[in-house]
């Protein structure tokens, strides 16, 4: 039977808005709550004014609801090249704008890495990634999100303390249920907290007993140093070099848990590429090597900081996404190695050869479809064991080998 697009999503709407309306077990979950958020010292009053009338959203990603078939993960038909991810062109642009907010909040930034050792332009870069410096809109209703997902969520044990959390920060005053907008995910702010990360990681700079990281740059910032000192950060250290590789360079290196002392590696060949000086301090520093485009672009060598930002997004493009924009607010120098084209990479093959990859006992990590660091070693090990060109790089000739069985 056909049914017209337009009404298909009328029917698709009105199914989603009948299980928001009449939920009831839905209601019962939130009563159930009550114990754990007066544990947590949540009011009674406020537990019933933000839980009255308070609906699940079913359209959100990332649900399992009982009885529905799961939606599909969103996912992209083909794997971003680095390149792509940090565009010159929107790296220059923040760049422009960050040295600009750099003069402006000069005072600010200073005392702020002062206090947390965290220094100014890596907070503004991360401001510029979460949300375009305050300019992405935040249009979901913070508690409503978290709430959603810590009932029907895939995640449940990790959404049910960011909803209790949510609750607290309303409870505390810090801001009203209007203002407490949020993504999609529940990231709250200016540099996008969740609610249980606020909690923890706000500061009040100005005393008046909020952190306010929804419209105070300055706390939002502060808050962002105080999460990254807590995780690690060295006041004095760099996020990463880029570096260039000696000529029969093992590719297979370029992995977290291939780590030496800074000396060390540049005793093996690796040299600075972009003219930045490693202080002999550093020297005794643990690093690693990542090559985010194989022998295709820039090679990085990588101490504690570069996995400290680590904590804020696992993905090894946003950090080096942030981490350039910071060198480029403060000295607008470009990647000495430019990035090279490379051929595209479906996300379903790529997840075929992470399964051939763990069938062989090269990978032991997540199937995600992801070119990252360990997938990449893992390629190069089997690039060596099958007597193919040594890259590390997931290109059509693996992917070929691999299908006829290796």
């Amino acid at each position: 039977m056909h049914i017209a697009p337009r009404f298909a999503t009328f029917l698709v709407f009105l199914f989603a808005a009948s299980l928001a309306n009449a939920d009831p077990a839905f209601d019962r979950w939130l009563a159930a709550q009550w114990p754990a958020a007066q544990a947590m010292g949540i009011s009674r009053a406020t537990f019933e004014r933000e839980t009255k009338g308070l609906e699940p959203d079913y359209s959100l990603p990332d649900l399992a609801i009982p009885g529905q078939p799961k939606k599909p993960d969103a996912q992209a038909e083909f794997v971003q090249t680095p390149a792509a991810y940090v565009s010159e062109k929107a790296i220059a642009n923040y760049a422009a704008r960050g040295r600009k907010l750099a003069a402006q909040y000069r005072a600010e930034l200073a005392a702020i890495e002062k206090r947390f050792g965290v220094p100014g332009p890596i907070l503004l870069a991360i401001w510029a990634r979460e949300t375009s410096f305050g300019g992405a809109k935040l249009n979901y209703d913070a508690l409503r999100v978290v709430a959603t997902q810590a009932y029907v969520g895939r995640r449940k044990d990790e959404f049910l303390p960011e909803f209790l959390a949510a609750l607290k920060i309303l409870d505390d005053g810090h801001v009203t249920r209007a203002q407490m907008k949020s993504s999609w995910a529940g990231a709250m702010g200016l540099t996008q907290f969740m609610p249980t990360g606020y909690l923890t990681y706000g500061v009040d700079l100005d005393g008046d007993g909020t952190a306010n990281i929804w419209t105070s740059v300055p706390e939002a910032l502060a808050a962002t140093a105080s999460l990254l000192k807590e995780k690690g950060w060295q006041g004095g250290r760099r996020w990463a070099y880029e570096i260039a590789v000696p000529t029969g360079f093992d590719c297979t290196q370029a992995e977290p848990d291939a780590s030496l002392p800074i000396g060390e590696w540049l005793k093996r060949g690796i040299k600075v590429a972009d003219g930045r000086r490693i202080p002999p301090a550093a020297m005794k520093d643990p690093a690693s090597i990542i090559m985010p485009a194989g022998p295709f672009g820039p090679a990085f060598l990588t101490p504690a900081n570069y996995f400290v930002l680590k904590s804020y997004n696992f993905a090894d493009l946003y950090v080096l996404y942030v981490g350039h924009l910071a060198d480029r607010i403060e000295d607008d120098r470009p990647f000495a190695q430019p990035w090279r084209d490379i051929a595209l990479v479906k996300t379903r093959d790529l997840e075929f050869m992470q399964k051939v990859l763990t069938r062989d006992g090269f990978y032991a990590d997540k199937i995600d479809g992801k070119a990252g660091m360990k997938t990449r070693s893992a390629l190069g090990a089997y690039q060596k064991a099958n007597g193919l060109p040594l890259d590390c790089w997931p290109d059509a000739q693996v992917l070929e080998h691999m299908k006829r069985g290796g």
